[in-house]
């Protein structure tokens, strides 16, 4: 059977490149003229007729914050919007041996896709590429494995860009104001998401001659952002603009704020959480944006497990593929624009 798949697999894959292929072929004469554009991939209303049932495996990390939680009960919901979409999901953990464990179960299961939030990128590149060799394509969420040979297609946040979305919202509110002091509060130093989203902070204020005045780091929880900000508005007693890395943190750096009696900055806050966006929509404290990380992408890798399990492609590409890497949007979410996303955000 998983030879089989693996047939499959390989099939979908290399017919996937001869249309492609052809479709840019199709696309102009000998003479040089330019023919319309045929798209040979499946339609939106192809996509949408129930086909063979799909069992997919899902594992993600242990829900221990907000925005998890969501990627978690996002998933599920994806899962349940298609009659013909069956979703096995493993207890969700934050031990990198129980979720290989947890993979390995559904290579054995003989799962159609599996869709994947690995607690440690790394340390699940093996197990994915186990599952890719049986055939069961691994849609990758969120954390990279560590080859390019562990994912049919990977689905991704926009680390630096939310770094680029807040610095370059900020750059826009102090207009100029090259002698503003902008402090950040980042998420776990360590981590490479938290790199990427402060180099992109950093690209965005030198872009309109601003710097980071002042910067800690905090942990993703509540209680490590309200010590962070606590830190950080003691040691500045002037600040123009705050950066916070995570809403859920946001939650301690705001009590923090407001134990200290601090209002004569704008903060900007990361993620994008439903008390958040509620505190945009007030209008009430110093929260006056946050920037998008979508909760969503786990339901977006049941919905690509789907079409690929399948063999359909994205509808809205004339390319007739799934692509192997999607890159989610980072907007800043403002007062005037809250009603368009409040109803996707996360409850930390």
């Amino acid at each position: 059977m998983r030879s089989l798949r693996k047939a499959r697999m390989r099939t979908i894959l290399t017919g996937t490149a001869l249309l492609a292929a052809a479709g840019l072929l199709a696309g102009c004469t000998s003479s040089g003229e330019t023919e319309d554009v045929v798209d040979q991939g499946t339609s939106s209303d192809e996509n949408a007729a129930s086909g063979d049932t799909v069992v997919i495996g899902f594992s993600g990390p242990a829900a221990d914050h907000g925005w998890l939680g969501a990627i978690n009960s996002g998933a599920q919901a994806a899962a349940s919007s298609f009659n013909d979409v069956e979703l096995k999901v493993a207890e969700g953990t934050n031990d990198a041996n129980a979720q290989i464990a947890a993979v390995e179960t559904f290579i054995n299961e003989g799962v159609d896709a599996i869709v994947l939030l690995p607690t440690d990128g790394a340390a699940l590149t093996e197990v994915a590429i186990k599952a890719m060799e049986a055939g069961i394509p691994v849609i990758n969420v969120d954390r990279e494995f560590s080859s390019p040979f562990a994912a049919r297609t990977t689905v991704l946040g926009d680390n630096y860009g939310m770094g680029v979305s807040a610095g370059t919202y900020i750059c826009e509110q102090l207009d100029g104001n090259e002698d503003a002091v902008v402090a950040e509060i980042a998420g776990i130093d360590s981590l490479p998401l938290t790199q990427d989203r402060s180099q992109g902070f950093a690209d965005a204020l030198a872009d309109c001659g601003l710097e980071v005045t002042a910067r800690v780091a905090a942990d993703f929880t509540v209680a490590g952002g309200e010590a962070a900000a606590s830190q950080l508005l003691s040691a500045n007693p002037q600040i123009d603009a705050l950066w916070n890395h995570d809403d859920d943190q946001g939650v301690g750096v705001l009590a923090a704020i407001n134990s200290a009696g601090r209002d004569e900055f704008f903060m900007v806050g990361g993620a994008g959480s439903k008390n958040a966006m509620e505190a945009i929509q007030a209008d009430d404290s110093v929260l006056k944006a946050t920037v998008i990380y979508p909760s969503t992408q786990a339901a977006d890798g049941v919905a690509l497990a789907r079409l690929i399990a399948q063999g359909k492609t994205m509808s809205d590409l004339i390319t007739p593929s799934v692509p192997t890497r999607i890159v989610l949007d980072a907007p800043v979410v403002t007062k005037d624009n809250v009603d368009q996303f409040i109803d996707l955000a996360f409850e930390s």
